[in-house]
């Protein structure tokens, strides 16, 4: 069933910033801004973490600092938002992102619906320890984030025609990202209290009995 009033995907405007940041270190080919949101074939195993984990995704840009509930397992991931994404049919309180399927489904509790709409690149998080255009990494020592071990690199990438440094701190243990920090603009992103475990299957398909509609995700708001 297609969607007649198509649900505008209105991301708040920091949560679009960090996405974006997202594109350009998930392991992806480099897309211009202005076709952020065609939807895109992608291998899966390119952006896979090594194991299975659930963390609070924190990220800031902008001044602003956003955190939301994050599960992983494999080519999909589930995103519980604090305070939610707004749609035409209401606020969805989680997105799921299926690689495998190329899809994004928004779930609207409150009118037991799910909003289906193709992947696009500014659903990519940045799993994977090396980032898309690395020119050099320099390990700086031993590190904590939050209480869990880790290593420091300082990590230089290049861009579109631009250079970029960023701190990186690293899983030693599970050799998996943990925080990224840019040293040239204000945008981080930060992966806190990660447990390491299986995540069940159930967390990444749409509930039973909710109504499901396939439409075409608007071009991002500017911002």
């Amino acid at each position: 069933m297609r969607l007649h009033a198509r649900p505008s995907r209105r991301i708040p405007q920091g949560l679009r910033a960090v996405l974006y940041g997202f594109i350009l270190l998930g392991g992806v080919n480099l897309i211009t801004e202005g076709a952020c949101s065609r939807a895109v074939a992608m291998d899966a195993t390119q952006l896979r973490p090594p194991v299975e984990f659930s963390a609070l995704l924190k990220w800031r840009t902008g001044g602003k600092m956003s955190t939301a509930q994050l599960f992983v397992k494999g080519d999909r991931y589930r995103i519980e938002h604090f305070g939610g994404i707004k749609t035409d049919l209401g606020y969805a309180g989680v997105t799921i992102v299926r690689l495998d399927q190329q899809k994004v489904w928004y779930i609207l509790s409150e009118r037991r619906v799910v909003i289906s709409v193709p992947l696009t690149v500014d659903y990519l998080l940045p799993l994977s320890v090396r980032l898309e255009g690395e020119q050099k990494r320099t390990l700086i020592g031993d590190a904590l984030v939050g209480e869990r071990a880790a290593q420091l690199y300082e990590v230089v990438v290049h861009q579109g025609g631009r250079e970029e440094t960023f701190y990186e701190w690293v899983d030693a243990q599970h050799h998996t990202l943990l925080k990224l920090v840019s040293q040239d603009r204000d945008w981080s992103v930060e992966y806190d209290h990660v447990v390491y475990s299986p995540q069940p299957d159930y967390f990444f398909e749409t509930p039973l009995g909710y109504q499901k509609f396939e439409t075409v995700e608007r071009q991002a708001e500017a911002g």
